[in-house]
């Protein structure tokens, strides 16, 4: 019986860190790559999967708003021809988004790491 507590404490360890392991299928980009891609709104998308007030309160210039309480009902406004940038306010909504979406079939995901608190510029409101 002993071996049986320690997986079960093993599944609970990991079930616990499993949200900060990286995703090999999500790439992580900085602000100076996001910035850079901004550039580019012909090759790539840009959701903010913040709530309206969160988006309201500052958000990056070029980047469209779908909350994530909404994106499963408003994924036929996002593009499967077009790479994905994916922010939120620190990094965590981005990748559960990130995760739906990949169930959805979207491919080339990737967010700003550590979301819109690791952005260097001026946010539009």
């Amino acid at each position: 019986m002993h071996w049986l507590q320690w997986m079960i404490l093993g599944l609970i360890l990991f079930l616990l860190i499993k949200p900060f392991l990286p995703n090999r299928w999500l790439t992580n980009l900085t602000p100076t790559q996001v910035k850079d891609l901004l550039k580019k709104p012909q090759e790539f998308q840009f959701i903010d999967v913040r709530e309206p007030f969160e988006y309201k309160n500052g958000h990056i210039k070029g980047i469209k708003n779908i909350p994530m309480s909404q994106l499963s009902q408003r994924q036929q406004e996002i593009s499967h021809d077009r790479a994905i940038v994916i922010t939120c306010q620190s990094g965590f909504r981005s990748k559960r988004a990130a995760k739906i979406l990949k169930r959805s079939k979207f491919k080339n995901l990737s967010h700003l790491e550590r979301g819109v608190n690791s952005w260097e510029g001026k946010l539009s409101k």
